[in-house]
C-alpha cells in the first residue's frame, strides 16, 4: 500500500477498511506538518484533523512517555496503523 489509497482495488471490507485506515495515517500525517506552521486552536482545519485523529492519538499519549518537545505519538500510530491496514486489506 501506497500513501495514496487505491479505491480501485475495494472489492471487499478488507479493502474499504484499509483504505479508510489509510486516509487516517493521511490524516495524521497533515496533523503532525499543520501543527509546526499553525498555532491557531481554532483554525478549521486544525479543528477537523484533531477531531478525526485524536480517538487514535490520545489513548497512545497514555502509554507512551513524554520525550521533552517532541511527541512521537502521531509516529506510532503510522506504524501501528500501517500494520493494521496490510492485515485488513487481505479479509
Amino acid at each position: 500500500m501506497g500513501l495514496i489509497p487505491d479505491f480501485t482495488s475495494i472489492d471487499s471490507l478488507g479493502g474499504a477498511l484499509a483504505a479508510l485506515i489509510q486516509l487516517l495515517i493521511l490524516a495524521i500525517i497533515g496533523r503532525a506538518i499543520l501543527s509546526w506552521f499553525v498555532r491557531d486552536p481554532y483554525n478549521p482545519v486544525m479543528q477537523m484533523l484533531t477531531a478525526i485523529t485524536d480517538p487514535v492519538l490520545q489513548p497512545l499519549r497514555q502509554i507512551m512517555p513524554r520525550t521533552g518537545m517532541m511527541d512521537f505519538t502521531p509516529l506510532v500510530a503510522i506504524i501501528l496503523l500501517s500494520i493494521i491496514s496490510g492485515m485488513v486489506s487481505g479479509i
